[in-house]
């Protein structure tokens, strides 16, 4: 079972928010079960889970992991493909971001628009170098840090800044034969706070107001004065 796997295919990722089969995903991914065992565990008659179990592992998100009797019935136990999912923008194409479009370094939404690439390239690279059966070089580095006031942080944005473009403008090779292009994303954003599923997160640090200014992050039980995310990606050997 893989820990996290992108949904690019849209019908997948129509199946995969089905509540009901969300909810079977959920179970199947603690462990292998039948349709009779899910069946008592998520309320619902054995037809409809196997209904259910059919449509997910149609879309590839679960797979037989064996078989057992059961008195004259051979029952077939299901397991999740993955821990976790993740839904591409790729599943909606006409209409995914697309950060190109507009540019600007204090948007939350344009954050957002990376992101969004950032999931749907990564996914295209999981998928490819799965395939081609070879190791993805990425690099990934996640951190907090609380900020005193907004004028540290935006001290602290200002020297992050010029320290990449340092080291852009030091190991950045345009020219080099045989190269290989990397993309940089460094984000910044205030922490959300960890609430009940059910319960919407409302984030006290965030003003009324749309994007504005933020206060500074909520605090952490052991902060590290860190960047994050900032990941590349490429397959090696390609």
């Amino acid at each position: 079972m893989l820990d996290v796997t992108v949904i690019e295919d849209p019908e997948a990722a129509a199946v995969s928010l089905d509540p009901v089969r969300a909810r079977l995903l959920a179970e199947l991914a603690a462990g292998p079960a039948s349709a009779t065992m899910l069946a008592g565990r998520v309320g619902l008659p054995r037809q409809k889970v196997n209904y259910h179990l059919k449509a997910l592992e149609r879309h590839g998100l679960v797979e037989l992991a064996g078989e057992r009797r059961k008195g004259n019935v051979t029952e077939r136990l299901m397991r999740a493909t993955a821990a976790s999912y993740v839904i591409s923008p790729v599943a909606l194409a006409a209409v995914q971001p697309d950060p190109d479009r507009f540019r600007d370094q204090l948007s939350a939404r344009w954050m957002l628009a990376l992101g969004a690439r950032l999931v749907r390239d990564v996914g295209a690279l999981i998928t490819g170098a799965t395939r081609a059966r070879k190791r993805l070089a990425t690099f990934a580095l996640d951190g907090e840090v609380r900020f005193a006031s907004a004028a540290d942080r935006a001290a602290f944005v200002e020297e992050l800044a010029a320290g990449v473009g340092a080291l852009v403008r030091k190991y950045d090779a345009a020219g080099a034969e045989g190269g290989r292009d990397h993309r940089i994303v460094i984000a910044v954003h205030p922490m959300v706070k960890a609430v009940h599923p059910t319960v919407k997160a409302v984030d006290p640090s965030v003003r009324g107001g749309g994007e504005g200014e933020a206060s500074s992050p909520s605090p952490s039980p052991s902060p590290s004065p860190s960047s994050s995310p900032s990941p590349s990606a490429e397959v090696e050997g390609a």
